[in-house]
């Protein structure tokens, strides 16, 4: 390569620095470097995908300009993305004058071509990793019941929402357990909200969410990787639960803090209340908390056999022949309560043994190959964690009261409760449980456990309490 082409480049170099200023230079430009000049083309190149989409969605005619500036005859900028292959054909010229793998065109000024729509949110979900979504995990798919309404209503009104309409519900907060459609909502929100091509809607799992952040930092493109995700229109986070870490955390707190104060829309779904994720910093939780937070409850039996007849017409769109009896239908959405997941498991197998062996779907058949996902006999076994959280909720106050040292009234009956809860309905023993709740003695415990059921006796208020708290435990 010659030395006044990497003269030119570093004079360059200069002038983008002088227009953009030293941060943003140092998030963008510093890891690019020139593969070469040939005619009229430059050919340049970054470590990582998400540079290369961003800079040459925001910088693209800028870069051309700075070097026209050095260089009149220069028309047009290709970007790569480096590797090891790239690295070692950077100069060959690509087979019958196609563009290398990764190269993409930064078009003079005017020169765009046309865009489809949902372009700009397509590229955004490449660009920072978006998590793949599920075809079939639509609002048109998603059958709507008692215990999903609001939920259902919440994410379609965040869905149909156009730029610059006033945010309603910020962030939409959803919670359920597992299997209950909260991720199915999630996707409709993504899919719908780009559909129309005018926002840009990034979904991601929380999972995804640490390894874009932890990558950006290796790659030396954190304040880029931040600058792309506070100018997404409406950001979905699922499975919340297991953000972990401090300086992700606090990086995630930054993000949700600029796109609400930004009139940007955050969606977020988690396996419990914002008040639960103790593993979540105070200020967190509290922006979360300040949002609208819908818990989505257990499938009921209505819903169930709705949710069945849905994937049984879906099926058959595809298996014209699969017939399910209405009584082996009505079995199943009696029978296999645990969640959708279960469900669909349930299907699955009565579609697997009809089109392998043959033979219809009867009633017995059905029995026969579900037995394993009806739970219906079998005691369910309470978690001191479920108890922790299910006292804290019935009783407005959090899980790290509980544990704490606190002494106030609303705290202590709570705490005392969720002891005798925890002795009567596990197997713990009290030591075990004093540990669980802070660290306390076991002596402490048994008088916790001793006060309620002298309590019991006389308070029926109280009674009907601690029997509402275990069907709740217990369902």
């Amino acid at each position: 390569m010659e030395i006044n082409d990497q003269e030119r480049w570093a004079r360059v170099k200069g002038r983008l620095k002088a227009e953009v200023g030293d941060d943003v230079f140092s998030s963008w430009f510093a890891r690019m470097d020139l593969e070469g000049v040939n005619n009229d083309t430059v050919r340049l190149s970054v470590p990582t995908r998400f540079l290369k989409s961003w800079v040459q969605s925001h910088y693209g005619d800028r870069v051309l300009n700075c070097w026209q500036a050095e260089e009149g005859k220069i028309q047009r900028i290709e970007l790569t993305v480096r590797s090891a292959v790239l690295r070692t054909n950077a100069t060959k010229p690509a087979a019958n004058g196609q563009a290398a793998p990764f190269e993409t065109r930064m078009a003079k000024p005017g020169a765009d071509e046309p865009r489809q729509p949902g372009h700009q949110s397509a590229m955004t979900n490449d660009a920072l990793g978006g998590s793949p979504l599920d075809a079939r995990l639509t609002f048109e798919n998603f059958v709507v019941g008692r215990s999903n309404t609001l939920a259902h209503a919440a994410a379609k009104q965040v869905a149909v929402a156009r730029r610059g309409d006033s945010v309603m519900f910020n962030p939409l907060y959803i919670h359920a357990g597992v299997g209950l459609g909260k991720t199915h909502l999630l996707h409709a929100v993504t899919w719908a909200g780009n559909a129309g091509g005018e926002r840009k809607v990034l979904y991601l799992t929380a999972e995804k969410f640490m390894y874009g952040f932890v990558s950006a930092l290796k790659t030396h493109t954190a304040l880029a990787f931040k600058e792309a995700l506070r100018g997404i229109d409406v950001l979905v986070i699922d499975d919340l639960q297991f953000l972990q870490g401090k300086n992700i955390q606090a990086e995630f707190c930054h993000t949700l803090n600029a796109l609400i104060d930004a009139g940007r829309q955050v969606v977020i779904a988690a396996d419990r209340p914002p008040t639960d994720l103790e593993n979540l910093d105070d200020r967190v939780r509290s922006r979360l908390a300040g949002g609208l937070v819908v818990e989505m409850g257990p499938l009921g039996e209505e819903l169930r056999l709705e949710i069945l007849k849905g994937r049984i017409a879906a099926a058959k769109s595809h298996h014209e022949s699969f017939t399910v009896p209405d009584e082996v239908v009505e079995f199943i959405a009696k029978s296999v309560t645990h969640n959708g997941r279960d469900l669909e498991g349930a299907l699955n197998r009565l579609l697997a043994h009809s089109k392998l062996t043959g033979q219809p779907v009867t009633l017995e058949m059905a029995e026969r190959e579900v037995r394993d996902l009806i739970r219906p006999q079998e005691p369910k076994r309470v978690k001191i964690e479920d108890i922790q959280r299910i006292v804290a909720r019935q009783y407005n106050v959090s899980r790290s009261d509980l544990l704490s040292s606190r002494r106030t009234a609303n705290v202590v009956r709570p705490r005392q409760v969720a002891m005798y809860l925890a002795k009567t309905l596990t197997l713990r023993s009290l030591p075990e449980i004093g540990r669980r709740f802070g660290g306390r003695d076991h002596t402490t415990v048994l008088h916790a456990v001793r006060k309620i059921e002298g309590l019991v006796g006389t308070d029926s208020a109280l009674a009907d309490e601690i029997e509402l708290l275990k069907r709740q435990l217990q369902e």
